[in-house]
């Protein structure tokens, strides 16, 4: 038996970002660890500059995804104005940037994800991980930064309610937070005609081998959503687990 720390990922938009590269910004269907490991972050008050306690969040915790409803698609055809690209030169503010002449339109196209429902459970990989459970639990009841799933446009729909239960897996723990959970008594489960047939778990491939619960490994997948540098926005691949529970 191990301790979880459960919450809810609810939002009515969502943005489960990609790999950002030119015009096209797709999405995931379901967060991204580097996303909700984000989540947290803000929670606790901790700065993209606080290289330690970044790698802390990046490298003492596990995390595994239940996607009950991943949502609907919604693209966003997106405009703005940037001025044009000149060498050492940077801009502090919006408002900088507006008041050059020279102005260019670039467009792109956003992924969104409306009526998005996931649960998560969060467990430290070794002793002495760098914030107790119960300190993650008070952060998200009180969190510092206010918390948004993807982009600042895409506020939680709900409280993310944290919970802490003993389980003998991830895969248990989260499917108990799915039954019996805070967020039955809001009536949601009638309301998510997108929810698929079985339920998805999502983990890293290494805890997924020790996953006793009854499950069906559908396929491993290769993500770049492990957080290698917040300052200099880099992450590396990750090798995620996809079972599904009935």
């Amino acid at each position: 038996m191990g301790q979880y720390l459960t919450f809810a990922l609810v939002a009515p938009l969502a943005s489960f970002g990609a790999l950002a590269v030119g015009e096209r910004r797709s999405g995931w269907n379901r967060p991204a660890r580097s996303a909700v490991l984000g989540l947290i972050g803000a929670c606790l008050g901790v700065d993209r500059e606080d290289d330690a306690a970044q790698q802390a969040l990046a490298e003492d915790y596990g995390l595994a995804i239940l996607c009950h409803a991943p949502g609907r698609l919604l693209a966003d055809y997106h405009t703005a104005q940037v001025p044009s690209a000149q060498r050492n030169r940077r801009f502090a503010t919006r408002r900088e940037e507006l008041a050059e002449r020279d102005l260019n339109t670039v467009l792109s196209r956003r992924d969104y994800r409306s009526g998005a429902w996931h649960l998560a459970a969060l467990w430290p990989r070794k002793p002495g991980a760098h914030w107790p459970l119960e300190a993650l639990a008070a952060a998200m009841r009180a969190p510092r930064f206010v918390p948004y799933m993807g982009r600042k446009s895409c506020p939680l729909g709900l409280p993310l309610a944290p919970e802490i239960a003993e389980a003998v897996d991830p895969v248990a723990v989260l499917l108990a937070r799915h039954a019996a959970g805070p967020e039955q008594r809001f009536g949601l489960r009638p309301l998510l005609a997108d929810a698929p047939e079985h339920l998805l778990v999502t983990l890293d491939e290494a805890c997924a081998r020790r996953v006793t619960t009854p499950h069906t490994r559908l396929r491993t997948e290769f993500r770049r959503d492990q957080p290698r540098s917040r300052r200099r926005w880099q992450f590396d691949l990750r090798e995620e687990a996809v079972l599904a529970v009935a």
